[in-house]
């Protein structure tokens, strides 16, 4: 099942946006253009207070100079854990690019003025679903969810649909973000932003 990299594009330090939120930026839009099935989906690994870990798929929904934002309910696995443990990595795992972005750094809660300006852009039937959902807990049957969604249909009725108070944003705060480009001969190239004390710093990883 091996196969090698073909030689789609070099990361060479003069090719690096002037922070990672520019090279972000950068890459994403590269995959955006590619026509990449949801370039937005991240891989993200929490782990509990006894340092077991876990990892899902999520969607990213928003990133800026502070870091990379996405919604959860708080009481679910990864939320529980975030809460528990505010440390979380994330990789973008852009395959028919050549390309992953790794990324690991401190949890923090979004604003929640920030949470219910998000919660009110999503369909309704997602908000109906944030409300219905115990996300994570052991449920009987596929029933016990439908069950749910109507309760929640009967709750609002026509009316709006708040953000549930258990349910909004976290933010990933980046230590350091990682842009890997695959090369031949499994040399690949991988520069990494790190924040230390007196701000960012780019390093080149061995392959």
């Amino acid at each position: 099942m091996r196969r090698d990299y073909t030689e789609r594009g070099a990361l060479l330090e003069a090719d690096l946006a002037a922070d990672w939120a520019g090279q972000f930026a950068r890459w994403f839009a590269e995959a955006t253009a590619a026509g990449l099935p949801e370039p937005n989906a991240m891989i993200v690994a929490t782990a509990d207070a006894a340092a077991r870990p876990s990892a899902r798929t999520v969607l990213l929904k928003g990133y800026d100079e502070r870091g990379f934002v996405f919604f959860t309910n708080y009481t679910s696995r990864k939320g529980a854990e975030a809460l528990a443990n505010p440390a979380a990595s994330l990789v973008f795992p852009w395959f028919p690019m050549q390309r992953q972005v790794l990324v690991a750094g401190a949890v923090e809660l979004v604003d929640r003025a920030e949470t219910e300006e998000y919660f009110a852009t999503r369909p309704r039937g997602s908000q109906l679903g944030a409300w219905a959902s115990p996300q994570s807990q052991v449920l009987p049957d596929r029933a016990a969810v439908e069950a749910g969604l109507a309760a929640a249909v009967e709750r609002f009725g026509a009316g709006p649909v708040p953000a549930p108070p258990h349910w909004g944003g976290l933010r990933v705060v980046p230590e350091t973000v990682e842009f890997w480009q695959g090369r031949s001969n499994r040399l690949h190239d991988r520069l990494r932003f790190r924040r230390d004390p007196t701000g960012w710093v780019v390093e080149r990883l061995a392959p």
